[in-house]
């Protein structure tokens, strides 16, 4: 299975600009339901926040950060991933790298973000599939 399998689709990466206020991007995320956002500037992506990029700010910074731009605390360079890698990739550095979103890219064209959750998802529904093979294979087992 691959990213460009889970990717939603219908959506488009929600994105802001690095002067937003941190507060209002926190605000954004919530209003959305989301647990990033896309920095971009000139319809190209210079960064990535995420919600722990915010509470790291807040518990280093204090309150103060919430009026600071994005771009004080945003990622610079994120670890993102491309439609044909495999979900087994994006859970491996999910996992190791400790990211619960990757930006996913095509060539130099941002096409959506994946989190932590769209892999456990597909390795669940994966898993169920590979179990129900299983399953049937072991009932219909020669004599």
């Amino acid at each position: 299975m691959y990213i460009r399998d889970v990717l939603t689709k219908n959506r488009a990466p929600i994105s802001t600009e690095p002067e937003m206020l941190v507060s209002r991007a926190m605000e954004f995320m919530v209003s959305n339901d989301i647990g990033s956002l896309v920095v971009m500037k000139g319809g190209e992506m210079v960064g990535f926040i995420t919600e722990r990029d915010i509470i790291r700010s807040l518990s280093k910074s204090g309150c103060a950060v919430l009026e600071a731009p994005v771009a004080d605390i945003m990622t610079l360079e994120p670890i993102i991933g491309g439609l044909d890698d495999s979900i087994d990739y994006a859970r491996d550095v999910m996992t190791r790298y400790r990211v619960s979103h990757i930006p996913v890219m095509d060539g130099n064209m941002l096409i959506g973000v994946i989190s932590f959750h769209d892999v456990a998802k597909a390795c669940l529904r994966e898993a169920k599939f590979e179990n129900s093979l299983l399953k049937r294979y072991i009932k219909h087992w020669p004599e």
